[in-house]
């Protein structure tokens, strides 16, 4: 695979190398919404169908990119909106625990923090490992480890989001289900970048917001519904997700049953004509490239990164350890990093703090000369 630069509107000199915070936008995505806002404006051809038939296909793009069913996919605003389904539906005792990962995003903490809170079960925190080169298999491992009889809930990024450490997601299922808790996956930072497959992983729920790997608008974001949470109560409860909502004229036929499967937990509104169509380019795109490739591409420019800045008081952790498209760059004094990161953007190049670390983040925009100005200009705020 090459360089795709040439369908974003990426500044030129910009060495944008931050996806995890925010992705930019392809310009058949800008186009899509363009259109979507034009049509908006003339509300008079604006059907039925708009409200159905466009989500529907977003629905089945979304289910093909991870492998499994558009019965399984719900439309939703944010990750947030999905813990929340996992929180409403997930009742939990004194004597259970829930298992996350230390310095986990804020939306996957708060939930569990004010649920164990309600219910005064115990939010169990498996802190980051100490050791450098083998932190990924470490955690992995501890992590495996505090699963136990006790435990109700295991929730987590797929990749951390503060360094791309990678968790093996298959084991950890695995896990899980022998000991009868429910696994929520939070797949913001890697769906759209690095392969993942919902039937192999077999996830009660996967979240995953749409602005950043998969290329999108802000505010519109996917869960996936596993069977145990199929048939769960949306907290919720609007028009377009119960029965015949098709029939604009018999709405006031109020009903008591669901549109099918993980349809019940749309959120209201998700018919949106400018989001939605920007969503389906950014998708299809996506599908045409193959995440593989996308995932082979930037580990081309994460192996670059790790052998320029050999040497260096920086480090990268080993490729076995983290995502080639999300990954962090360390060094021994964390506290100079945001002038490390004030220095980098007075040299256009972007990337984040997250944590403790130096948070890069390319992606197929990305060239081997973005690589090469990071390290640079690494190098010479050391110097």
């Amino acid at each position: 695979m090459e360089c795709q630069r040439d369908l974003f509107s990426l500044p030129d000199g910009q060495h944008y190398l931050n996806c995890a915070y925010m992705s930019p936008l392809l310009k058949t995505v800008e186009t899509a919404g363009i259109n979507g806002l034009r049509r908006k404006a003339v509300p008079a051809e604006i059907g039925t169908a708009d409200f159905f038939d466009p989500v529907e296909e977003l629905r089945q793009s979304f289910a093909r990119l991870i492998h499994t069913s558009p019965e399984r996919i719900a439309l939703i605003p944010a990750v947030s909106y999905g813990m929340g389904i996992a929180t409403y539906n997930i009742p939990l005792r004194p004597d259970q625990n829930v298992v996350i990962p230390g310095e986990e995003f804020p939306s996957n903490v708060y939930p569990w923090l004010e649920q164990c809170k309600r219910t005064r079960a115990t939010l169990h925190r498996v802190d980051r490992p100490r050791e450098a080169y083998t932190q990924g298999t470490v955690w992995n491992a501890r992590f495996l480890e505090a699963i136990d009889t006790n435990t109700a809930v295991v929730a987590l990024s797929s990749v951390h989001w503060t360094d791309g450490t990678l968790f093996d997601l298959e084991q950890i299922g695995q896990r899980v289900r022998e000991v009868g808790a429910l696994f929520i996956v939070d797949g913001t930072q890697s769906v759209g970048a690095l392969p993942f497959d919902f039937e192999r992983v077999q996830p009660d729920l996967l979240v995953c917001a749409g602005y950043k790997w998969l290329l999108g608008p802000y505010q519109y974001s996917f869960a996936a519904v596993g069977d145990r949470l199929l048939e769960g109560e949306p907290f919720e409860h609007n028009w377009i997700n119960r029965k015949n909502s098709k029939n604009f004229s018999a709405l006031i036929n109020y009903q008591s049953e669901y549109q099918p499967g993980a349809r019940r937990f749309d959120t209201g509104e998700h018919s949106n004509l400018i989001m939605v169509p920007m969503l389906l380019a950014a998708l299809k795109q996506i599908g045409e490239w193959g995440v593989s490739n996308i995932q082979t591409y930037c580990t081309r420019l994460s192996k670059e990164l790790g052998q320029v800045l050999d040497g260096t008081p920086y480090t990268v952790a080993p490729p076995h350890e983290c995502a080639a498209h999300l990954f962090g760059v360390r060094i021994a004094d964390a506290e100079q990093i945001p002038a490390i990161l004030e220095a980098l953007r007075q040299r256009d190049v972007y990337v984040s703090q997250r944590g403790s670390s130096i948070r890069v983040s390319p992606h197929v925009y990305n060239t081997e000369e973005d690589i090469l100005a990071l390290a640079e200009a690494l190098r010479a705020v050391i110097r």
